[in-house]
């Protein structure tokens, strides 16, 4: 025992001094390193950062590291150095038993992107164990007329090393009557015989101890020992004989227990009891074969006890004694060895080496997700494997090496159709019957900023009406976003943009979180009628995406301002209007006309007149609609010849405006008619007004035929819709039948901008064929206009479309003048959203 633990310690010495020389190589782009076995936890078997070219950096950012076949693990990373280093005791016997190659594969795996490297670890033999017997004591018993030359077979020794660590020869202990010589096998192993020199004479030496030594060829040699006991017998001189030294089987490693294996034979030449064979297992057989086979003393015949499994044993060597009955007893030997045979009786597994790692949406095709090995236990076509993808799935499987495999990406992924895959892989040996497992693996599909909001609407009209609470919410706009997480989380905001020269920051703002849009004032509908807001809805992903949608906001008249008077010019001016009319004026005599706008819109600008109040209210009369002061009858001598008439205005909203004018009105006995003295004023050539003139003139005569055809065409629908309904687009005239036209409309369509309206320009100055003989009110001067200027081009049919659907239903009388001149009277204006 001394000199074998002197011997380990040199072996440890000369084990660091390999671990100094350690092989590393690559072959075919494979990295392989060498080392020998037992060496020491933390031992560095290569740097394996530097060979496969990554930083130090990678091995955390990337976090690589190292997965193995075996069921443990026996490398790890020094992630600090990015050294290879061994992380438990590794004996290669116990990873490879006797085979003469024991290389361990490794795979490394980094991440982001997801990677693999397949390394692999020569495990090299040192001599770190000795020979050893099954049994330290052999006992032969020999009778002593055996003659010189038998042959007695010995155990053999075992040592797990392999080449020239392994078992390399016997020696036997000097003697005078035995030598030491071997015979060759079947499996190639050599068999140590004992051999009868000289015969034996019990009388002089009836026991005899000698000494069978095993060497092995490691450096230093290490060696097993085990005593010989011989004893001498009397009488019965013949052994037992078996037909064959050595008996071969093959079985299958599925036949059942009670099976007949084989039947072995052994004769001898002695007779009577002498020559009585029983046969049975050595003496040295160990427990897993006799919990395995059994042997009929008597036959010979061995069947099969308990089941055989090839991935366990493939194959199995027994040593049979023959004995027989005699006295002293004799005995042969033999051996059988039993082959085991593989069949298909392991499914492939599938293991994931690494992964499945979530998928970002736009990767792109190629892109490694997992890392994934097949293995099967049976050898042969039993343990090829093949590995199949289900259809229908973005990814598919990539061979690497050996039996490993990269999932990867083979098509266009997207998280907002499906979020998560479970993909099914079927594994299947090529075995007869083939078997096969199968493993679900989930992969979850992350998301990118590849959606931009959407709003619910590109346009969003509101309407608010004017004289609004200031914080008052208009409207609220939605976008949603089918990305996921910040991704989805949407902002909004206002674009600036200008209105009536202001920004509209200053008219109203947007809660970034919900988009409800509130009000910074008040609106007034005379000021400003209709706006646009530019709402964006951006997300929170990187890069943001947003896109854009469009508010209309359309401000709602109130009925918020009195009828003005601007006719007569005095009333307008807060004094009282003083007119003039002949005795001799019959009955509907046109004595003056009161003429007043509404700042409103619509039914709030729609005007009425009455008389309120007057000297004699059975000599004058003021229409409805027009403001016409006529006389009722013709003037007596009896009425006095100052009347005053107090004239109140109203419009048509709710609550209702209005306003009064008083008129006094003189009656002399001669007096020219007062419409007349002013036609002849507006008539008097002057360089201003002259020119102004002839320009109107021009313009009217070239848009007659216009006005004409617009005139014909209204005509035309106003028929269409009298034949299917009871209504027509004509007001109703008034209870005094009177002809002329209620109200003069002028039409105005404005092209410019996104929003197209159309403006109803609409009042009367006179309903006398004079009303426009020229641009301009014939009761005043210049100053008591309002003027604007004309759009362009005005479509006919889409300014007839809009008035037809805009006005009420009942009969109704238009004039429309439709004006080119470079002004236009602004009375009334009434506007629709085309």
């Amino acid at each position: 025992m001394t000199k074998r633990k002197g011997c380990r310690d040199w072996r440890w010495l000369a084990l660091w001094w390999h671990h100094f020389f350690l092989l590393w190589s690559t072959i075919d782009g494979q990295t392989r390193y060498s080392i020998p076995e037992e060496l020491k936890q933390g031992s560095v078997v290569g740097n394996l950062a530097k060979d496969l070219g990554l930083g130090l950096s990678d091995i955390f950012d990337r976090k690589l590291h190292v997965a193995s076949d075996a069921d443990k693990q026996y490398f790890s990373m020094d992630a600090g150095k990015g050294e290879l280093v061994v992380n438990d005791r590794i004996d290669r016997e116990a990873l490879c038993g006797q085979s003469a190659s024991c290389v361990l594969p490794l795979q490394v795996v980094v991440e982001n992107p997801l990677q693999s490297h397949r390394i692999e670890v020569e495990i090299r033999d040192i001599n770190d164990n000795a020979p050893s017997f099954l049994t330290q004591e052999i006992n032969l018993k020999i009778p002593e007329s055996v003659g010189p030359g038998r042959r007695f077979p010995l155990e053999n020794a075992e040592d797990p090393d392999v080449g020239s660590n392994s078992l390399k020869t016997y020696t036997l202990s000097k003697n005078d009557h035995f030598s030491l010589k071997f015979k060759d096998t079947k499996s190639g192993k050599a068999v140590p015989e004992l051999v009868l020199e000289k015969p034996l004479d019990r009388e002089k030496n009836a026991f005899h101890q000698l000494l069978l030594t095993a060497l092995d060829g490691g450096t230093p040699v290490t060696s097993g020992t085990c005593k010989i006991t011989i004893t001498v017998l009397d009488n019965n001189d013949n052994f037992p004989v078996f037909s064959e030294n050595e008996y071969k089987v093959v079985l299958k490693e599925n036949i059942t227990t009670g099976t007949f294996l084989v039947k072995l034979t052994a004769t001898d030449a002695d007779d009577g009891l002498n020559g009585e064979v029983r046969y049975s297992f050595g003496s040295r057989t160990p427990d897993s074969v006799l919990s395995t086979f059994a042997i009929n003393v008597e036959t010979g015949e061995i069947i099969l006890k308990g089941p055989l499994d090839y991935e366990s044993n493939k194959y199995y060597l027994i040593d049979i004694t023959a004995k027989d009955r005699g006295v002293p007893e004799m005995e042969g030997h033999s051996r059988v060895q039993l082959d085991i045979e593989d069949i298909n009786d392991n499914a492939p597994e599938i293991v994931l080496t690494s992964g499945p790692s979530p998928v970002p949406e736009d990767a792109r095709s190629g892109t490694v997700v997992a890392l994934i090995s097949a293995r099967d236990l049976d050898s042969g076509e039993n343990g090829k494997v093949t590995l199949h993808l289900s259809k229908n799935s973005p990814f598919a499987l990539k061979p690497s090496f050996s039996n490993n495999y990269e999932l990867i990406t083979s098509g266009s992924l997207d998280r907002e159709r499906s979020s998560e895959y479970n993909i099914e892989i079927k594994a299947t040996d090529s075995g007869s019957p083939p078997l096969s497992s199968k493993k679900i693996i989930p992969v979850t599909i992350t998301d990118v900023n590849d959606n931009a909001p959407v709003f619910t609407q590109k346009t969003y009209n509101v309407y608010l009406k004017e004289n609004g609470v200031p914080g008052s919410i208009l409207y609220s706009v939605s976008a949603s976003d089918l990305d996921f997480g910040e991704n989805a989380k949407v902002s909004y905001s206002i674009l600036d943009s200008k209105v009536q020269d202001v920004s509209v920051s200053s008219y109203v703002y947007i809660n970034s979180d919900n988009g409800s849009i509130y009000s910074m004032h008040s609106f007034d509908y005379e000021k400003l009628k209709v706006f646009q807001i530019q709402v964006q809805a951006k997300d929170q992903g990187s890069p943001s995406l947003s896109s854009n949608a469009t508010v209309h906001v359309f401000i709602l008249d109130q009925n918020d301002n009195a009828p003005a008077v601007i006719y007569p010019s005095s009333a307008a001016m807060g004094s009282l209007s003083h007119q003039r009319m002949p005795r001799s004026a019959k009955a509907g005599h046109l004595v003056t006309k009161v003429t007043a706008v509404d700042a409103d819109s619509g039914h709030n600008a729609w005007i009425s007149y009455r008389l309120a109040e007057a000297t004699d209210a059975s000599l004058f009369t003021v229409n409805l609609y027009t403001g016409e002061v006529r006389t009722k009858r013709a003037v007596s001598e009896q009425d006095d010849s100052s009347q005053r008439l107090l004239i109140e205005i109203k419009d048509d909203g709710e609550p209702i405006q209005s306003s009064t004018v008083t008129v006094s009105i003189i009656l002399e006995d001669s007096l020219h008619e007062p419409i007349s003295d002013l036609r002849h004023k507006a008539a008097e050539p002057s360089k201003k007004t002259g020119r102004i003139t002839l320009y109107l003139i021009l313009s009217l005569a070239s848009v007659s035929v216009l006005s004409l055809v617009t005139f014909l065409i209204l005509a035309v629908k106003c028929i269409r819709n009298s034949r299917s309904s009871s209504t027509c687009c004509m007001r109703r005239t008034d209870s005094d039948n009177y002809k002329n036209p209620n109200r003069n409309l002028q039409i105005q369509l404005n092209t410019d901008g996104p929003i197209k309206y159309v403006e109803v320009l609409g009042g009367d100055m006179l309903s006398q064929s004079q009303s426009f003989r020229s641009c301009m009110s014939p009761m005043s001067e210049y100053s008591d206009f309002t003027l604007i200027k004309p759009s362009s081009t005005t479509d006919f049919k889409e300014v007839i479309s809009v008035l037809d659907a805009s006005l009420p239903d009942s009969t109704w009388t238009f004039e429309i003048n439709i004006t080119y001149c470079d002004v236009l009277f602004l009375f009334n204006t009434h506007r629709f959203v085309v």
